[in-house]
């Protein structure tokens, strides 16, 4: 039997197994699939390519473990859960340095990822002791109403590529800790995080079947996962049109869904804002990343009276900015992958065709350090009208739109006119309009004078197109626990 990391090495590759039931496997598979590193478009690494059957094996593997993983008391669970939180502190900088190789982000970017997957881990295994019921009087005498709460069973996590670790121990966490078992497939491009984090959960002894990790495509792979009778929750973080596709898939057998997706997330600074925090946090919202975060600040209003003052030091900061090797902590690095930039050129050539004025970058880069991998100038452009396929569809890059605004009225309007739902910035010192935010910005999560970046005790959360029900917090570890009710009579 060999681990995801003593597998075979030919000319520098390693070759990645899934893990099923507690074994490493190649499963029915007879082809692998590559993976790039983004920097520089070499492979580095191939993992399996899954097949149905692989995925129909580690959900019976999760079916046949969870009855005794959740007959084990919480705070039981959540010792594992924590014996993996301090296995990943332990491998930090090897962890990061995979996340860096596959997904392209600045390595202290991917250190800081690797921190959150250690938060992600020990918040969900700090619930243990807080999973709470109801006693209810009855109606009757000699009768009481218990409402338990109980894991859902099999959970299927989906996994974007974006944030490779930190999103799959977002959801490992809370269902293992709740007394589900699971089954991860992180996405094509950006495999190995998942996978190594089984290799910690096996080393902490994590009974076989609690948790499977698998590879392989979303149509093959992932359809089985979500379709199969054997899952009994899916959670998925990724694309709108993914998180559509999933939500239908999981519609025969009635399946509970959480859907983390895109946003298009507005930018507001107002005439009364501290202008350089405000260009701070519009340059870490923006760029963090490359762009590729969902809670990005992803569309820009600046009040006319501070727009100039605003845009000169913002484009500056922007030319400033410097792309390099990723291990070398620049500024940023490449986008994830071919298609990624070319969807980002594509919108920026649309947007200089429809008007717009670019002010920072606007280019691909392929020449010199930058004629292999995928990368992109960081970009400003000056735009007219909110309609704009730029000001419209997630960019998911280094891009940043920007119009100008009247008043506080019209930024309201203008960042609510979208499909979107998922976080918005304002930067304001007025406290009135402070307090009409919650009743006048159709968002599940919003920025008041401060950069991106949720906190583990929040409640992250999209509406409208952004998705169904939420991560973190004690409302989030609850998305893995249904509700029991039963009625004692004695």
């Amino acid at each position: 039997m060999t681990s995801s990391l003593q597998a075979t090495r030919a000319e520098d590759v390693t070759h990645y197994q899934m893990y099923i039931d507690g074994a490493w496997t190649d499963g029915r598979s007879s082809g692998r699939s590559d993976v790039e590193n983004p920097a520089n478009e070499v492979v580095f690494a191939t993992v399996p390519a899954g097949t149905a059957e692989d995925a129909t094996a580690a959900l019976e593997a999760a079916r046949r473990a969870q009855p005794a993983w959740a007959a084990l008391p919480p705070i039981v669970r959540a010792g594992y859960v924590n014996d993996l939180a301090a296995a990943v502190k332990r491998e930090k900088a090897r962890l990061a340095r995979i996340v860096v190789l596959e997904q392209g982000k600045p390595l202290n970017q991917a250190e800081g990822e690797i921190d959150a997957v250690i938060t992600f881990l020990t918040f969900a295994a700090e619930s243990a002791r807080r999973i709470e019921g109801d006693i209810l009087p009855s109606d009757f005498q000699n009768e009481e109403v218990w409402i338990r709460r109980v894991p859902f069973g099999v959970v299927v996590g989906l996994t974007a590529w974006n944030y490779p670790a930190a999103l799959a121990a977002r959801k490992i966490g809370p269902a293992l800790v709740a007394g589900n078992a699971m089954v991860v497939k992180g996405h094509e491009s950006t495999p190995l995080s998942a996978l190594e984090i089984a290799r910690l959960a096996h080393e902490v002894g994590i009974p076989k079947g609690v948790l499977n990790v698998i590879t392989g495509d979303g149509r093959t792979v992932g359809d089985t996962l979500v379709r199969s009778p054997l899952s009994d929750m899916i959670t998925m973080t990724g694309s709108v049109r993914a998180g559509r596709e999933i939500y239908a898939a999981s519609a025969q057998e009635l399946k509970v869904v959480r859907l983390e997706l895109g946003g298009k997330a507005p930018f507001i600074v107002l005439e009364d804002a501290d202008i350089e925090a405000a260009v701070d946090a519009a340059i870490v919202s923006r760029f963090t990343n490359c762009g590729q975060i969902c809670t990005c600040n992803e569309r820009m209003y600046l009040h006319r009276n501070i727009a100039e003052p605003f845009l000169d030091k913002f484009v500056s900061r922007v030319k400033q900015m410097r792309l390099a090797d990723p291990m070398t902590n620049p500024d940023m690095g490449p986008k994830v992958n071919r298609p990624e930039v070319d969807k980002v050129e594509e919108i920026v050539n649309d947007a200089i065709a429809a008007g717009a004025e670019v002010l920072a970058g606007g280019h691909r880069l392929t020449e010199g350090d930058f004629s292999r991998g995928h990368w992109f100038e960081p970009t400003v452009l000056r735009v007219d009208a909110n309609d704009a396929l730029v000001m419209q569809r997630e960019i998911f890059g280094p891009v940043a739109p920007v119009m100008t605004v009247d008043s506080f009225e019209q930024a309201l309007s203008f960042a609510n006119d979208t499909s979107y739902g998922l976080s918005a910035y304002v930067y304001t010192n007025d406290l009135r309009r402070v307090m009409r935010l919650s009743r006048e910005l159709a968002f599940g999560e919003l920025y008041v004078n401060r950069p991106c970046g949720e906190l583990v005790q929040g409640f992250h959360t999209g509406w409208k197109h952004s998705g169904l029900g939420g991560e973190d917090g004690k409302y989030g570890f609850d998305g893995y626990l249904r509700k029991q009710t039963t009625y004692v009579r004695w």
